[in-house]
């Protein structure tokens, strides 16, 4: 029997706690049309299709190393109530498939953001199954850092501005 990985799932599960509350957390990172600031890695969001919670968008990435400039489009559904979010590639390009499950959870110091990615790669793509888990755990570790980072600052101005300053 063959060891070829290619084709093969892949999964990825990564998490991080943010110093603020749910409510900012969870307005945050599912203002799609304000990725591009929440996220380094995406130069554009382009909405296609509403359709209740249901929204299709187009993600753009800054270009690459190699000047490649790397598009697609995915569909994406928040569920407040469970506070979950469902996400998958419209068009998968490398993947055969890939599909996002956010999960958020109120914790004691903040909210619990954590992200279950589940893919299978293409034979003909670029990268096998080991490869992309690696890149995307890499990745996710540094994208979840600037969202934490960024809702942090945001959560703090808030609170600041709430707050009377504390004197000598």
């Amino acid at each position: 029997m063959s060891q070829h990985t290619t084709g093969t799932p892949g999964h990825t599960e990564n998490e991080i706690v943010i110093a603020a509350p749910l409510d900012l957390v969870w307005d945050m990172t599912n203002d799609l049309e304000n990725w591009p600031q929440l996220f380094s890695e995406y130069a554009s969001v382009e909405v296609l299709e509403r359709e209740g919670a249901r929204t299709v968008f187009r993600l753009t990435m800054h270009p690459d190393e190699n000047g490649k400039v790397w598009s697609w489009v995915s569909e994406r559904e928040p569920d407040r109530r469970s506070l979950t979010v469902r996400a998958r590639r419209v068009e998968p390009g490398p993947f055969e498939h890939m599909d996002i499950h956010w999960e958020y959870k109120e914790i004691p110091g903040g909210t619990l953001m954590r992200w279950i990615q589940d893919f299978a790669m293409r034979p003909d793509a670029p990268v096998d199954t080991p490869g992309m888990t690696e890149r995307i755990n890499r990745n996710s570790v540094v994208q979840m850092e600037l969202i934490r980072d960024k809702v942090e600052q945001r959560a703090r101005e808030r609170g600041t501005a709430a707050e009377p300053a504390v004197t000598g």
